[in-house]
């Protein structure tokens, strides 16, 4: 079996990878989970502390190959507000319900939840349904020591 030893950021230029993994805004913060790569094998992954991979980053493993990771499309509501002042209330009610958001200057992505669509339709807010990669913000308790961030990696 395969096995990680570290994580690479986005733009790492460490040359290029022999297989990839797929995975969504949850499985690619990990510390310990054995992946399935789009190639059939395995990697296990066993790092000290809890990490975040990004989008484009690498698994680098023990015998030194990379693996490639790409982040997952996933079922997403697209948040807009009228104006930048509504886009930020709108924010504040999404992070009043702990729920993890993508910040955007224009928009907002969250994870699929008709309680929240209600809810902000009923602030004036216009939700579309999108799939794509999610990227959402950290909480104020997450380790900043991480390289890079999933913003600036896509």
């Amino acid at each position: 079996m395969l096995r990680a030893i570290s994580h690479l950021p986005a733009g790492h230029g460490q040359g290029p990878a022999f297989d990839s993994v797929v995975l969504d805004h949850e499985q690619r913060r990990l510390r310990r989970k054995l992946l399935t790569t789009l190639g059939g094998g395995e990697v296990m992954v066993d790092f000290p502390q809890t990490v975040t991979l990004d989008h484009l980053g690498a698994l680098q493993l023990d015998d030194g190959r990379l693996v490639d990771v790409i982040a997952a499309p996933e079922l997403l509501y697209e948040v807009r507000g009228r104006d930048t002042a509504h886009l930020v209330r709108l924010a504040w009610h999404i992070g009043n319900r702990h729920t993890s958001a993508q910040l955007e200057a224009g928009r907002l992505l969250i994870k699929r939840d008709h309680v929240l669509r209600t809810m902000l339709e009923g602030l004036g807010a216009q939700v579309s349904e999108v799939r794509e990669p999610f990227y959402a913000e950290h909480g104020a308790y997450h380790s900043h020591a991480e390289p890079g961030h999933a913003l600036l990696a896509r």
